[in-house]
Order: C-alpha cells, then sequence, then structure tokens
C-alpha cells in the first residue's frame, strides 16, 4: 500500500468512528433507534459517502451523481450521520431523530431528507430499486453507479433473489450490492431463523461477481469498491462484508438485543469512550 493510500484508509478510519460517534448520540437523543446494524454498517457507509461515490452535498438532485440505496432502512441513524458529516444538512439537525416533524424519520424517506436516493424500510425492496436505477443509467446513457446495502437477514426475502436475476440478464455492470453479514437479525442469529448457506456462491451462481471481504477493514472496503467501479464486463458485483453487529461498543458487540434501543446515559459514555479508544 502505497503511502497515500495508507494516509486515505487512516482518514476513512477516523472519519468511521465520528459516524458511529454521531450514530449513538443521535439514537441516545431521541431514545429510540436501531444502533446495532447502524454500526456493523459504519465503515462501509463511510467509505461509499467520503471515497467513492461521485455526489454533491450542494446539490443533492445532480443527475449525474451516484446513486445509494439503504435496503435495511431501519438503519438509518448510519445513513443520516453521514450525510451530515458529508454535509447535506446540518449535524445539529440529527439530533431530531425520530421527532414529530423531523426530517429524519425512523426509515428513509426522500420526500424528506436531503441526499437520499430512495425511501426504504420495507426490507427485501432495495435492489430492486436499485437495478431499475442502473438499467435507467444504461438507457440513458449516464455513467452513474449504483450501490445497495442491505443485510444478511434481509437476504431471507425472495424479492432479492428476482433482482439478482434481473441484474445479470441487464448486464448491469454499473450496480453493486453490498451484503452486510453482521450474522443477527431482529429475531435471532440468521442461520437460526433461516439457514442461506454460502451467501458467497449463491451470488455466483446468478451470475455475479463477488467479492468478500473483513467489513471493518477499510484498506479492504476500498479496494473492493474500487475495483468494482473498474469492472466494464457486463456483470453486476456483490460484495458480502463480513462484519460484527454493534462494532466498536462491547457491549453491543453480537448481542441481538441491541439490533434496537438507545443507551442510557452510563452506557453512552462508555460507549463513546470505547469507540475512539479503539481507533
Amino acid at each position: 500500500m502505497t503511502t497515500t493510500n495508507k494516509e486515505l484508509v487512516e482518514g476513512l478510519r477516523v472519519q468511521a468512528q465520528h459516524v458511529r460517534e454521531a450514530i449513538l448520540r443521535m439514537v441516545y437523543a431521541a431514545n429510540s433507534g436501531h444502533c446495532g446494524g447502524s454500526l456493523s454498517a459504519a465503515d462501509i457507509v463511510t467509505a461509499l459517502y467520503f471515497h467513492i461515490m461521485r455526489i454533491d452535498p450542494q446539490h443533492p438532485s445532480w443527475e449525474d451523481r451516484d446513486r445509494f440505496i439503504l435496503s435495511k432502512g431501519h438503519a438509518c441513524p448510519v445513513l443520516y450521520s453521514a450525510l451530515a458529516l458529508r454535509g447535506y444538512f446540518p449535524q445539529e439537525e440529527l439530533g431530531t431523530l425520530r421527532a414529530m416533524d423531523s426530517r429524519l424519520q425512523g426509515h428513509p424517506d426522500m420526500r424528506k431528507t436531503p441526499g437520499l436516493d430512495a425511501t426504504t424500510g420495507s426490507l427485501g425492496q432495495g435492489l430492486s430499486l436499485g437495478v431499475g436505477m442502473a438499467l435507467g443509467a444504461k438507457l440513458g446513457g449516464k455513467a452513474y453507479r449504483v450501490y445497495v446495502l442491505m443485510g444478511d437477514g434481509e437476504t431471507n426475502e425472495g424479492q432479492i433473489w428476482e433482482a439478482a436475476a434481473c441484474a445479470v440478464k441487464y448486464r448491469l455492470d454499473n450496480l453493486v450490492a453490498i451484503v452486510d453479514k453482521n450474522g443477527l437479525q431482529n429475531d435471532g442469529p440468521t442461520d437460526a431463523i433461516m439457514p442461506m448457506g454460502s451467501l458467497a456462491e449463491k451470488w455466483r451462481a446468478f451470475g455475479w461477481d463477488v467479492v468478500e471481504i473483513d467489513g471493518h477493514d477499510m484498506a479492504q472496503i476500498v479496494g473492493a469498491l474500487d475495483e468494482a467501479k473498474e469492472r466494464s464486463h457486463g456483470k453486476p458485483t456483490a460484495i458480502i462484508a463480513k462484519t460484527v453487529k454493534g462494532k466498536g461498543v462491547s457491549y453491543m458487540e453480537n448481542v441481538v438485543e441491541w439490533h434496537s434501543g438507545a443507551p442510557t446515559d452510563m452506557e453512552l459514555d462508555i460507549a463513546l469512550a470505547e469507540i475512539w479508544k479503539g481507533r
């Protein structure tokens, strides 16, 4: 890794910790929200918004921008944090999560929040939206790329696999699906709720290019996403990112009860200290 790349990766690591802090503070302020799956996706979302995607916070509706869809919409604290830190709206607004009349509702609503490309929340639908956007780019001769982040529990949904087949049929090499494989969903371990076997093998069987990474290793995340941008051979890319639910906070890590719920005063203090100590 060159010196420049090391500096980039370290800068993104630090930025991801800022994203994690913002997640915790906003869920604490709302006394409601989803910390676990937001923290597991923080490194991936940071890499996308602060390095990979071609976007302009001053012009959220720029026609040629790259698109991002948070298919697991309940993890919106990670997306709101990235958008605020990237400059789409004031950071102070993060304190209004889930409040009446707030632009930051409990699931992403593109009619309200600047910078959102899709309204999500009903699991399993995000990849279909991504297929439509990517196909629209192809038909319109546009160069933008589409990124869809979904949970591993979400891959239980049949619509995910219908969209996966469709993306291959239409040779959507401008589409990247990222699976936040943290091993837990609302009701327990993903393998206990609905065993899916090897996700990598499933995506390959559908005809996708597949990359498996550590979803908390920023160098691997950036490398996989950079490589996906270079592919133009008619196949979409699936990135299977092994992550830890609640990453960075010891009492939240791999604990299904932290799928949702807000920290207490003491728990927030512990979490913030651990996040920055972990750098």
